[in-house]
């Protein structure tokens, strides 16, 4: 189905096509399973992930199922979303992680091809004490 909007041709998505959005929920929701090999099938055929951080990239689908079957945990992982945001084929997401003793969130840029994640970039900030100096001006979470 076509619309024309303004001049623009937009093709609306058929529903068994999923919106960019909704790949990202989907992975998101396989990576709290903790079934990796599921979460391996959001990915595209191409898919790279870099971490920034520490100099890493994970290429491949498979790759990306041996790590987080092989990442050292104290648990079972817990994944909360906090926020996703989409535009396009670029989608952000804002993402908790434990294992009930280590706590990280994890910020994924995330681009989609073909109703499947073909590119994350990852970045896994720490968190740090704030200054005393600035107390009087700021809220405490």
């Amino acid at each position: 189905m076509k619309d024309i909007l303004g001049g623009c041709i937009i093709e609306a998505m058929t529903a068994s096509t999923p919106d960019n959005k909704q790949v990202i929920e989907g992975f998101w929701a396989a990576m709290q399973t903790n079934d990796f090999k599921a979460a391996g099938e959001f990915l595209h055929d191409d898919y790279l992930l870099e971490w920034p951080q520490s100099g890493e990239r994970i290429r491949g689908r498979a790759r990306f199922v041996a790590i987080n079957e092989s990442y050292p945990s104290h648990g079972r992982w817990e994944f909360t979303v906090h926020h996703i945001i989409a535009e396009g084929d670029q989608v952000v997401s804002d993402v908790g992680v434990t294992d009930g003793v280590l706590i990280g969130r994890a910020i994924t840029f995330s681009n989609v091809r073909d109703g499947r994640i073909i590119h994350q970039i990852e970045f896994w900030p720490d968190p740090f004490e704030a200054p005393a100096w600035r107390a009087e001006w700021v809220e405490r979470t």
